[in-house]
Parts: C-alpha cells; sequence; structure tokens
C-alpha cells in the first residue's frame, strides 16, 4: 500500500531534519576543510605574478587600396577578358588584412627576429618595479652570452608564435571599425612598447607589400601597353598605371598607412590579472562544497556499502 501524503511529507520533514544534523556534528570537519581550502586560494592568488595590460586604439585609414581598380574593372573588365587581361581586385578590407596578418606566423617570426624579443617573451622570471627590471630565467637564458643554456630547450618557431598569440590583445569594437591592440606582459614597459613597435612594423609590412605589387603590377602593364594594338586597351592599361601609381605615392608618404593611432599605448600603473579576490572567493566556496559533498557521501554512501 502506497503512503499516504502525510507520511511522505514526515518522510521528507525527517529525512531534511537528518541532514541538518549530519552537517551539524560535522561542522568542525566542514570548517576545517573551508579553511583549508581557503588557505590555499590565497597561496596560490598571492604566488601569481602580476601581468601588465598595454593597448593602443586604433582607426582604419580607409585609403589604403586599390585606387579605383573596382571601378576599372567594372568599366573595362569585358574588353580586358577578350584582350587575356585579368584585372586586379581591390575589395580586400585592408584593416581586416592587417588584423589577419597581425596573427601570422610569418609576421610573427620576423617581427620577434627584427626585435630580438625571444628571451623577453619565452625566458621571463620576474619583473622588478624598484628597477624597473625584467629578470630572465638564468637557469634558462644566460643574458651576458647571449644563449640558451640548455641546447634541447631553444623554444621552436611554434612555440613562439603560440606564447605570442597569447599574449596579444585584439579587440574590435562591434558598434565602429575602431580596434584595440595590444599586449600583455610581467613588464609594463614591455608592454607599452611591443605595442607601439608591432603597430608599427604592422603598417610597415603592408605598406611594403603594396609597394612591392604596385610596382610588378607597373612594369606588367607597360610592357601591354607596348604590345597591345587596340588603342581602347592601351588607354585602360594607362589608367591601371595610374592607379598603381596613386598607390605607390600613398604608401610612401603615409607612415600610418593602413591602422592610424587614436589613442597611443601608455605604460600601464595597474595590473590587470591576476584577480586574486576572485580566487579567493572561488577557492573558499569550491572547498566549502567539496566539504559538504565529502561528509554527505560518507554518511549516505557507507551505510548502503555496510
Amino acid at each position: 500500500m502506497s503512503k499516504s501524503q502525510s507520511e511522505l511529507y514526515q518522510d521528507d520533514e525527517i529525512d531534511l531534519l537528518e541532514l541538518i544534523k549530519v552537517l551539524w556534528d560535522e561542522k568542525i570537519k566542514i570548517v576545517a576543510i573551508t579553511a583549508v581550502a581557503a588557505f590555499l586560494s590565497v597561496i596560490y592568488a598571492l604566488s601569481q605574478p602580476n601581468i601588465y595590460q598595454a593597448e593602443a586604439l586604433l582607426a582604419p585609414t580607409g585609403g589604403a587600396g586599390g585606387g579605383g581598380m573596382s571601378k576599372l574593372a567594372g568599366q573595362f573588365g569585358g574588353l580586358a577578358s577578350l584582350a587575356g587581361v585579368s584585372l586586379p581586385d581591390d575589395g580586400v578590407n585592408k584593416s581586416e588584412l592587417g588584423l589577419e596578418v597581425l596573427k601570422s606566423r610569418k609576421f610573427v617570426r620576423e617581427f620577434v627576429g627584427r626585435h630580438k624579443i625571444t628571451p623577453q617573451l619565452m625566458a621571463v622570471d620576474y619583473w622588478d618595479p624598484e628597477t624597473r627590471e625584467l629578470k630572465l630565467d638564468a637557469d634558462v637564458y644566460d643574458e651576458k652570452s647571449k644563449a640558451w643554456l640548455d641546447k634541447d630547450e631553444v623554444p621552436s618557431n611554434e612555440e613562439v608564435y603560440e606564447t605570442y598569440n597569447d599574449i596579444l590583445i585584439i579587440e574590435k569594437d562591434t558598434t565602429s571599425e575602431f580596434v584595440r591592440v595590444g599586449f600583455k606582459h610581467k613588464s609594463p614597459d614591455i608592454a607599452a612598447e611591443w605595442t607601439r613597435l608591432v603597430i608599427k612594423d604592422l603598417n610597415d609590412a603592408i605598406r611594403r607589400q603594396d609597394i612591392d605589387e604596385a610596382e610588378s603590377s607597373i612594369a606588367y602593364l607597360k610592357q601591354q601597353v607596348a604590345s597591345s594594338p587596340l588603342a581602347d586597351l592601351r588607354n585602360l592599361f594607362y589608367e591601371l598605371i595610374q592607379s598603381q601609381t596613386e598607390i605607390m605615392m600613398l604608401a610612401n608618404v603615409r607612415e600610418e598607412y593602413v591602422f592610424k593611432t587614436i589613442d597611443p599605448a601608455t605604460v600601464p600603473e595597474f595590473k590587470s590579472e591576476p584577480k586574486r579576490a576572485l580566487i579567493c572567493i572561488l577557492g573558499t566556496f569550491l572547498g566549502g562544497f567539496l566539504a559538504l559533498i565529502y561528509v554527505l557521501g560518507r554518511h549516505y554512501i557507507r551505510p548502503l556499502n555496510s
């Protein structure tokens, strides 16, 4: 026969009272486990080094591009196709291209090698706030001889690339075209310096690429002018040469070619990581939760096993 509702309610009430009694009887154990977890979380939080974050606010220049190549392609595309000439497409968004270049392996390898920052990236020990000097791990890298002590532990290109991307900051504003680019590092000075360097190198890399492509295009187009029998097609090539020349002129006179710095990176005064208070709160909460699971598990599972 099934139990009545009053009996079921009584059983539930008894179970709840039993639960409270179990927790009260084991309160010392629960408090002790929670306290140990809180202590360990404090030790862990204090052992974590300060990480500083430097950022620069950038805006796409909007002037880097194909200089009207799409317009010419629409106007003369059919004629060029008949002559067997493929017109270039300038539909690539330069700011999107720049952000992808910023994360590319080729750019990272050249950036790290050009500025010789592999030790500051891969062998950091700590940053001294009094002397503002970055101390490298003496067991890994010898600053005097500029050599890695263990040849088997020399960072590979892939390791350098992954570490670089871990500390690189790219934040795109969804409501506008503004972009925040920066770095996280134990040294606030290095975080700000690398931010300035990477923006400059990125603009230079895209500028050099466009200049090289424009020079190659102009040389090719001049050959086509000399060999083309059609006056309309020669006019098209002259238009293309003028467009490519405009690209070269713009690239040579504009230092901030792809991104213009609206708010430059400054040396941060306060750390961005770790969130020590949050670590302590979460550690204490986790410890208390595990203590409850342990106490209740011992009370209810042991009788079942016996």
